[in-house]
């Protein structure tokens, strides 16, 4: 009966490494419930501000790549008669693939 009552949180403080923080014991007991593997969250967390770096550069990226079309010009112009305009070219063309469906499901 000692035995039971006695608490040990995973298998890892058992062998002697660092014992798990309150908050990786949630991470570990969310993962079992969610499906995913302990492993993969402790990796998540594990590298937060890299993951963060890259998707900084990937913005960054994709900001120069946007300046760049725009200096070829290669831009739209934003109105709002060329919203409409886009708008109503989308609808024909959705009518026009819509009128091909219909065709060749009879």
């Amino acid at each position: 009966m000692a035995l039971r009552s006695a608490k040990v949180s995973s298998k890892a403080e058992m062998k002697g490494a660092q014992p798990l923080t309150p908050a990786m014991r949630l991470s570990v007991k969310l993962s079992r419930v969610v499906g995913c593997g302990a492993r993969k969250t402790r990796s998540k967390k594990r590298f937060p501000l890299e993951e963060r770096e890259r998707t900084r550069a990937e913005i960054l990226a994709a900001v120069d790549e946007a300046e760049a079309s725009l200096a070829r010009g290669e831009g739209r112009a934003i109105t709002p008669e060329s919203v409409r305009g886009l708008a109503e070219s989308v609808k024909q063309r959705g009518r026009m693939r819509l009128a091909v469906d219909q065709k060749t499901s009879r």
